[in-house]
């Protein structure tokens, strides 16, 4: 899953208004800058395969440290405990709780679409339910985890100017157009430019996250 991934970050800000959503936006990728980073430096590794499955050429057969289920809870505390650590007042709590479910529901909406690659332990008993091998329940399924979080943003927030009226509409739209490309686009020439372009891309897209803090506050 790609864009869905910022679904439970709108859905948690919609929650936890205090904690900034460009961080949600960061936090539901964590896993995956963490992946980009370990794939450059050669600590885990990839495939590219064509037609690998339907919806991805990746077979992501050795990443235990960023997608293990032992390892993604640790992620997901850690970071949590990182921001928790960093921020004082009311509601710290509440905040730390969505921190920590915004960066481990990338593990569960990884499980739904990915192969038999998340690893429970070490590198082994690898889980995965496979639904990107069938674009007619993963597509579908990404969209609606996508739009129902922007939609439970919209409803928790309103606009502090006209562009906070347009800019949920004109983040939603432009995260459905990077991932239409991200479908089409061509197979990369190696997994070390997969895993930068990557990156870049994950590190950039909380910047949306920042524009809608500027322009639509708590109701």
């Amino acid at each position: 899953m790609f864009v869905g991934h910022y679904g439970p970050a709108l859905a948690g800000k919609a929650i936890a208004a205090t904690v900034p959503l460009w961080l949600l936006f960061l936090a539901v990728q964590l896993f995956d800058v963490a992946w980009s980073i370990f794939i450059l430096t050669g600590i885990e590794h990839v495939r590219l395969i064509p037609g690998f499955m339907a919806l991805s050429p990746l077979d992501l057969y050795y990443m235990p440290y960023t997608h293990g289920l032992i390892t993604a809870l640790v992620w997901s505390i850690a970071f949590a405990a990182l921001y928790m650590a960093a921020v004082w007042g009311r509601g710290r709590i509440t905040a730390f709780l969505i921190v920590t479910l915004a960066v481990f529901s990338h593990w569960v909406l990884d499980f739904l679409v990915h192969t038999r690659d998340l690893p429970l332990i070490d590198n082994r008993m690898k889980v995965g339910l496979g639904l990107w091998n069938f674009p007619q329940i993963a597509l579908p399924l990404e969209a609606a985890v996508l739009v129902g979080g922007m939609l439970l943003y919209v409803a928790w927030t309103k606009p502090k100017n006209l562009a906070g009226r347009i800019a949920p509409w004109a983040v939603l739209a432009f995260l459905a157009a990077i991932h239409a490309y991200a479908l089409v686009q061509p197979l990369p020439k190696s997994a070390q430019e997969f895993a930068a372009t990557a990156l870049a891309s994950f590190l950039i897209l909380p910047l949306l996250g920042l524009i809608l803090d500027r322009t639509r506050e708590a109701k």
